[in-house]
């Protein structure tokens, strides 16, 4: 498929089957995730793969134990595809994706964020040529900052120069995959 309209088709998907990737896609997403932008070249991310459901869960509910609402500009993301932005009762940010990588960065490089995110974009696009269902999840340093994150950082031997940045949910979409949402006027602009 052409790049412009995989991006066009792919979607945030927060509905899982529980069936798993199989390692060899997920090798390929995180090989597409090492090859995003950095800057300088530097390859300052670190990629950490939870295949294992109870965990990805476990880290899920860190994920929105500390989720501030009063941070958020509106209150509705999708009736096909709910959040926790949309559903306060949900307890897990990984909404049962039976797969969930973490990207870490480098904790004070002044482009650690982007290049987080730009890895994850790299790993959804990847997923989505895949036909594999993905959603970015953001909250990595809250999920983390904790007793319980800080000993699983310890027990995968991160370094403490990283810092969780975001995540990236993985797996089959379950129910109807949605459509696209229509595309507001007047979002760029071209000068010459």
């Amino acid at each position: 498929m052409e790049l412009l309209e995989l991006m066009k088709t792919c979607r945030s998907i927060r509905k899982y089957q529980g069936r798993q990737i199989s390692r060899e896609d997920m090798e390929k997403i995180i090989e597409a995730g090492t090859y995003a932008p950095n800057a300088g070249g530097g390859q300052r991310r670190f990629i950490v793969d939870i295949r294992n459901a109870e965990l990805a869960e476990k880290i899920g509910r860190l994920n929105v134990a500390r989720f501030d609402r009063s941070k958020l500009s509106g209150s509705f993301v999708s009736a096909d595809q709910p959040s926790i932005i949309d559903d306060p009762t949900m307890k897990s940010g990984f909404y049962g994706a039976p797969a969930v990588c973490v990207v870490f960065a480098m904790k004070n490089f002044l482009y650690s964020i982007p290049g987080a995110f730009c890895c994850a974009e790299n790993m959804v696009l990847m997923a989505a040529e895949l036909g594999i269902s993905s959603c970015i999840v953001a909250r990595g340093e809250e999920t983390f900052d904790n007793e319980i994150g800080a000993a699983l950082l310890r027990e995968w031997n991160i370094s403490e120069n990283y810092i969780a940045r975001c995540f990236v949910t993985l797996g089959y979409c379950d129910g109807p995959y949605p459509e696209a949402k229509p595309r507001k006027s007047h979002r760029a602009k071209i000068i010459e």
